[in-house]
């Protein structure tokens, strides 16, 4: 179990990685050649990411699933008879916007589809926004509740 959490972690870190990447050229699109880091990190094409975070995300969801039983039977019991309740409430609230973040993908990948359309810029820029907000808020309250009580 406990190399399955590490790897949830690893796969974690790596559609953290695109996700926020992908963001930041959707917001801050390059607008001369690149001379440093940050100009460098903005020339990247969107599309390259989508669909490493497509697989990421359904990958990440299937590990989340896997090791959840062992959260849901033994860290969150305890953390309840502790009376620990706001990261049970922060992890519940984690899963249901895991779950919106499931629902959206289609439509995600839909807009980020080749030739992309101008039109559709905006439509691109808030559905990777609201993944980029879904998996940073997951990677934060996952990690405090491992380690407030790890895997029981």
């Amino acid at each position: 179990m406990i190399a399955l959490l590490i790897i949830h972690g690893l796969v974690a870190f790596a559609l953290l990685g695109a996700i926020t990447h992908q963001a930041i050229v959707v917001w801050a699109p390059a607008r001369q050649a690149a001379g440093h880091f940050v100009g460098r990190l903005r020339t990247v094409a969107g599309t390259s990411y989508v669909n490493a975070i497509v697989v990421l995300f359904l990958v990440q969801m299937a590990l989340g699933g896997t090791i959840y039983t062992n959260y849901r039977i033994g860290a969150r019991i305890s953390l309840e008879q502790a009376r620990v309740y706001t990261p049970v409430g922060l992890f519940e609230l984690k899963e249901h916007f895991v779950s919106i973040g499931l629902a959206v993908l289609p439509a995600y990948w839909y807009f980020w589809r080749r030739p992309l359309a101008q039109e559709h810029a905006r439509t691109r820029a808030i559905l990777t926004t609201l993944l980029a907000f879904i998996v940073w808020y997951s990677f934060l309250v996952g990690h405090i509740v491992n380690n407030l009580r790890g895997l029981g």
